[in-house]
């Protein structure tokens, strides 16, 4: 009987060290199953595109001219989430070249960074601090109202301009494709690092170089201008449609408070379709009002189609 009372107690804490080394125990009808926990709490995404066109014609009544374009286009998304805490990094990259008679012009040009660092106050509204940042990765240049003797001239280029902005504010994030931001707070730096890029026209309409001339709201002999007090509103949407489509856009709009009558505007729109495995087409688009770049909208837009890669380990919900 003590051998059996003694076998019995053995069992019982054997069995209770295993209960205690098991995360997480759940009963199904009776049957007690062990759960690793998840302690991944990082979420990790990237989406890569190339799109080569080529034309060439020998003697073609119809006309043409010989042509090359490459582009490239990238996103990615890094999402930590941890109990209250929530960090969501993304950054979308584009880069793009036209070859005609041997002058490459660039078709696309984008480098974009934004971080989010948030804390759950309610289920759907966070505290949140974030930084922003864009620029262009290569020169960019105007090739018409050029004097006679010129044939392009730059006005843009890296870090020129750039925009950093940080902004203080709440959330409403009702899940994990959709948020708006409201900062009352939010500085922005804006650099002009290259003086080549200043440039003026003149009464005729020629736009011709001008070390004095202001570029893009940084005055001549500065190389950053600095807004302190102004608001910011951002919305952002990154969905999947279907297995096969993805929507991401981005809406922000910028108010500095001593000039509210020139509110800046900004919409990137980016869709992208999943032909199979390896092929895809993706549309994208940009359109930006802001007094300091130009009195009228300005809108770029591309439609591609090529080669794919997308990975992801975000977990369906």
């Amino acid at each position: 009987m003590k051998k059996s009372i003694l076998a019995g107690l053995a069992l019982l804490a054997i069995g209770t060290a295993r209960a205690q080394e098991t995360p997480v125990v759940t009963q199904n009808f009776g049957d007690t199953l062990k759960v690793k926990k998840d302690t991944t709490y990082w979420q990790r995404s990237f989406s890569g595109g190339a799109n080569f066109n080529q034309a060439s014609f020998s003697n073609w009544t119809g006309g043409g001219i010989n042509s090359v374009a490459l582009g490239l286009v990238i996103s990615t998304r890094a999402l930590y989430e941890k109990g209250r805490t929530s960090w969501d990094n993304t950054g979308d990259f584009q880069l793009g070249y036209v070859n005609q008679r041997g002058l490459s012009r660039k078709a696309a040009d984008q480098l974009f960074l934004n971080s989010v660092l948030g804390q759950k106050i309610a289920p759907k509204w966070d505290m949140f601090a974030s930084g922003t940042f864009n620029t262009f990765f290569a020169p960019g240049y105007q090739y018409d109202k050029l004097p006679a003797n010129r044939t392009r001239q730059q006005i843009s280029g890296f870090f020129a301009p750039a925009q950093l902005t940080f902004a203080w504010g709440v959330a409403y994030r009702p899940n994990d494709w959709f948020s708006l931001r409201l900062s009352p707070f939010a500085p922005r730096f804006t650099f002009v690092a290259d003086d080549a890029v200043r440039v003026r026209a003149g009464a005729d309409g020629i736009v011709r170089p001008d070390p004095t001339a202001t570029a893009f709201g940084v005055v001549a002999g500065k190389s950053v201008r600095t807004e302190w007090l102004a608001l910011q509103l951002q919305a952002a949407l990154n969905k999947n449609i279907t297995d096969n489509i993805n929507i991401n856009a981005r809406y922000q709009t910028y108010a500095n408070y001593q000039t509210l009558d020139a509110i800046d505007h900004r919409l990137d729109l980016t869709v992208a379709a999943k032909i199979n495995k390896y092929l895809s087409t993706t549309l994208g688009v940009i359109a930006l009002f802001d007094k300091d770049f130009s009195e009228n909208w300005q809108l770029q837009q591309t439609l591609a189609i090529g080669l794919s890669y997308n990975v992801t380990t975000f977990r369906k919900k």
